[in-house]
């Protein structure tokens, strides 16, 4: 059954859509799928001309995503899609995911999984009753040097974690570009289409889910302060927040896309008892590692001494760098593999490493707690009940 190309369907991501590009390409990167359907634009008429860019046949050119998962659903396995990639604004998610996983249809869907957790928690039951598989791109969980991150976490290398540190700055929106019409800024900055946050639903969430993915560290409460620096601008631009987490260990979280100069400078320090861990994004090759009492070691993508794990993410030799869509397409890969598991009736020989549901919900509910805070005089905010 899996021995053949994967059918691919998209909803969103129309010609000149960023993220809809980064999807398709690191869906194709190891020529594992075919796009053969989509809805791309609720205008009629770029939908139509972005099936033809992407050469999907105008028969499986959709109006509506309902229309799309029904005919699709209709036809047989080995016609149909396999999967549905969902890279809309935010607002749009849980609908068109839900569609989806009704007709028993695997999602992959762009972050945040919804608008609010109550939605989350609706998604997750649609989830838990479909056939269908979901997943979740959080594509900084992609990098093999992340990977390794976690793996020394594992083994005890750092011993007790103390501290998490993480920082998403970027400066796109120091100035009211939404008011001059710029697609990205008009719909992030808008609460209808992103939900109750713009800075920490839409980078925020990326810093904080870094550290949860390398450290397995839950949220027990958070204290956040939100401001909205560009005048009439209705979201937060900049978030800072401090962090308990379960067992005692303290986080500090900062993001901003009003901070000149910056371009998508996420990082994460993380401090045990043992030893610490760096890693910066725009450097994702290396990883610095400190042990306690000795010299700092750089640690480098490709070579042997690294973890099985991330040797298993790493695509080409040392020298060479990998980054951006190298890191999207290991979360398309590890979906495959779920897939195409799911179709031969197959039990995984290691458990999949992408995130998906379990991870969505924890992300609405960081939102929700840092939203709440920050509306608050009290200083610390309970982490939302996920049940």
């Amino acid at each position: 059954m899996s021995g053949r190309k994967l059918l691919m369907g998209m909803v969103g991501g129309g010609r000149d859509a960023f993220i809809g590009g980064v999807h398709r390409a690191a869906a194709h990167l190891d020529g594992q799928v075919n796009l053969v359907a989509g809805c791309f634009s609720s205008d009629p008429e770029k939908a139509r001309l972005s099936a033809e860019d992407f050469f999907v046949a105008a028969d499986r050119s959709y109006s509506s995503y309902e229309e799309m998962a029904e005919k699709e659903a209709s036809l047989p396995v080995g016609e149909r899609i396999d999967f549905v990639s969902i890279v809309t604004p935010n607002f749009l998610h849980a609908p068109v995911a839900k569609v989806f996983l009704k007709k028993g249809i695997h999602v992959i869907c762009d972050k945040p999984m919804t608008t609010t957790l109550a939605e989350a928690k609706e998604l997750k039951k649609v989830a838990d009753e479909s056939a269908a598989l979901f997943f979740l791109t959080h594509n900084y969980t992609g990098y093999p040097m992340v990977k390794e991150a976690r793996e020394r976490v594992r083994k005890g290398e750092l011993g007790r974690i103390l501290k998490v540190v993480s920082e998403y700055p970027q400066g796109w929106l120091l100035d009211s570009i939404e008011s001059e019409g710029q697609k990205q800024a008009s719909w992030r900055t808008n609460p209808k289409k992103a939900g109750a946050s713009c800075c920490i639903g839409d980078i925020g969430t990326h810093a904080e889910n870094l550290g949860h993915y390398i450290t397995g560290l839950e949220i027990e409460s958070l204290c956040a302060e939100f401001t909205s620096f560009v005048e009439g601008r209705e979201l937060e631009d900049d978030g800072n927040l401090l962090i308990r987490y379960k067992g005692g260990a303290k986080g500090v979280l900062y993001a901003s896309q009003i901070s000149a100069g910056e371009e998508n400078n996420l990082s994460i320090r993380i401090y045990g008892t043992e030893g610490s861990l760096t890693w910066y994004q725009e450097h994702p090759n290396e990883l610095k590692f400190i042990p306690k009492g000795q010299p700092a070691q750089i640690l480098r993508r490709g070579n042997d001494y690294l973890s099985e794990e991330a040797q298993r993410f790493t695509r080409i030799p040392f020298g060479h760098p990998e980054a951006f869509l190298e890191a999207f397409a290991n979360l398309y890969l590890e979906a495959f593999r779920a897939i195409r598991d799911r179709l031969d009736g197959k039990e995984p020989e290691q458990p999949y490493d992408i995130p998906g549901m379990k991870d969505g919900v924890y992300g609405m509910a960081f939102i929700e707690a840092a939203v709440q805070s920050a509306a608050s005089n009290e200083k610390w905010t309970p982490f939302p009940d996920l049940a």
